[in-house]
């Protein structure tokens, strides 16, 4: 199984990182041979990878990643680099190779001291690898400043150095950045494609991948945590029934603060998870006994891994958040589709019966002005405003239509 198999509906792709690969394997063997680098190839030192969420943008940046750095012995006689097996392909694709860095953000931003150590690894030759790589996932999120840096070292990059940015739209870039890249824009994979391979590579049974690749229409990631999570599925469908459950003020303010705290709740079961590991890792690579006192000097650090813990709870919560407005926003794209005498593409199969309440309950204006009820609550969001706030106000202008 090859790493480009991750790849659900992206043959064109696909295609396009084959062979930068196989270039990019050239040009390793031409430097080590001391030979002329081969001309017109078609690998680069920057790509940018956009496309809409689920769409696999960060699977496809670390697919080629794992491409540039494999060491199957097949590619000496003509295998197509990225077999997904060897040690090189095997660690990149997990997280772990020396010369693979991965650079996410962990709040609303990346900011610049979160890339200095990056940008400075970026200019040292690889370990143990064929490439150094930079892989920053939300690339949309670099703000000035750690943007800037980024832009220095693309301008001028050592030459065994590779950065594979990843955003939603190429306007989320830099221009300055973005000039500087290869572009490549995944398109979301059809509904059949992501239901082909749940049932190929997770072992779900046909019937349940077909209603949870629909009802996520085409979003990889979210089909099969929706597949695979009971916990994934019961909010969904607590989501679903907030529309008929808006009948007064007070069911308003209700069902927005059961929204916040379901959101909080997902943000406190990953900070459990991972705080008290990183913080008991940091205190032993800084010498502190079990359960004894810090050394001296080390209270900045704990309190900068206290900060990064914070801002990464806020934006879980945020995320989990987006998650539910994605679920609303259909929901009602699929009332909207009922009221225009359509069902094509209803994605909520399940919920039909409110959806067709609610469908003869109200006007194709009314859901109109719901659905940009729940953009503008995301945009509040994307600005900081206290999530409450945000969600009670959506709340009352879907009761209002």
């Amino acid at each position: 199984m090859s790493v480009w198999d991750d790849l659900v509906g992206q043959e064109k792709v696909s295609a396009v990182l084959e062979a930068a690969a196989r270039d990019a394997d050239a040009l390793v063997t031409a430097a080590a041979a001391d030979e002329p680098l081969p001309e017109a190839s078609k690998m680069t030192h920057a790509w940018l990878f956009t496309g809409p969420p689920g769409a696999g943008r960060n699977q496809a940046a670390r697919a080629f990643a794992a491409a540039l750095q494999c060491v199957s012995p097949d590619r000496a006689l003509g295998g197509t680099p990225g077999c997904g097996f060897c040690d090189g392909c095997h660690t990149a694709l997990l997280g772990t190779h020396a010369d693979v860095t991965t650079v996410a953000a962990v709040g609303a931003e990346i900011l610049v001291r979160d890339m200095r150590d990056t940008v400075r690894k970026s200019f040292t030759a690889p370990a143990n690898g064929r490439w150094q790589i930079i892989l920053v996932e939300d690339a949309e999120r670099l703000n000035e400043k750690s943007a800037n840096a980024v832009l220095k070292a693309v301008e001028e990059p050592a030459p065994r150095t590779v950065w594979l940015l990843c955003a939603p739209s190429i306007e989320d870039v830099l221009p300055t950045i973005r000039s500087r890249c290869r572009h490549l824009n995944l398109r979301t994979p059809s509904v059949e494609a992501v239901a082909d391979m749940l049932v190929r590579r997770d072992g779900i049974e046909p019937e349940v991948a077909a209603s949870v690749a629909r009802a996520t229409q085409g979003h990889v990631d979210r089909a099969r945590r929706l597949a695979t999570d009971p916990a994934a599925r019961e909010r969904r469908t607590a989501v679903l029934k907030l529309p008929l459950r808006l009948d007064e003020v007070g069911a308003c303010l209700r069902a927005a603060q059961e929204l916040v705290d379901a959101a909080a709740e997902d943000a406190k079961q990953l900070a459990e998870e991972m705080d008290g590991k990183e913080t008991e890792e940091l205190r032993a690579a800084l010498g502190a006994s079990q359960g004894g006192r810090m050394p001296r000097g080390t209270a900045g650090v704990m309190k900068d891994l206290e900060d990064m813990q914070k801002r990464r709870r806020t934006r879980t919560q945020r995320d989990s958040l987006d998650i539910a407005l994605g679920d609303l926003t259909a929901f009602y794209r699929d009332v909207l589709a009922l009221q225009l005498g359509t069902r094509v593409a209803i994605a909520n199969a399940d919920a039909e019966d409110a959806l067709e309440r609610l469908a003869r309950a109200s006007s194709p204006e009314s859901t109109l002005r719901r659905i940009e009820a729940i953009a503008a609550c995301r945009e509040a969001l994307d600005r900081n405003v206290a999530p409450l706030l945000a969600v009670e106000a959506m709340t009352m202008a879907l009761r209002a239509g």
